[in-house]
C-alpha cells in the first residue's frame, strides 16, 4: 500500500480533486463525497497506465502541500497483482 497525499478546493460550480505527489490525478466533482470516489478511482487509473508502460509509479512525498487546498488527506492506492493464464489451442491437434 502507497500513501499519497489528496488536495481538495472547493469551488462554486463543485469540488476540485489532485493528488498532490502523484502527477495527472486529477479531477472535479459536484461533492466531496463524489469527488474523493473519481478522484481514488483517477488514481488506480493513472498506477495501472504506469505499470503497463513500464514507467515507476511515482514516491509518495509526506510533506508536500498546497496552499491553495481548503483540505488535504491522505489517499492510498492498493494494487492487487493477479496469475494471468492465456490457453492457447494446440493447433497440432484440433
Amino acid at each position: 500500500m502507497l500513501t499519497y497525499k489528496a488536495m481538495y478546493k472547493f469551488l462554486d460550480e463543485g469540488v476540485h480533486g489532485e493528488v498532490l505527489d502523484f502527477p495527472g490525478t486529477i479531477t472535479f466533482a459536484e461533492t466531496l463525497e463524489k469527488t474523493r470516489k473519481s478522484l481514488s478511482a483517477a488514481l488506480v487509473d493513472m498506477a495501472e497506465t504506469n505499470l503497463q508502460n513500464g514507467e515507476s509509479l511515482p514516491q509518495p512525498n509526506p510533506t508536500i502541500t498546497d496552499p491553495e487546498s481548503d483540505l488535504e488527506e491522505p489517499i492510498y492506492l492498493l494494487l492487487n497483482a493477479t496469475p494471468h493464464i492465456q490457453i492457447i489451442p494446440d493447433l497440432a491437434t484440433s
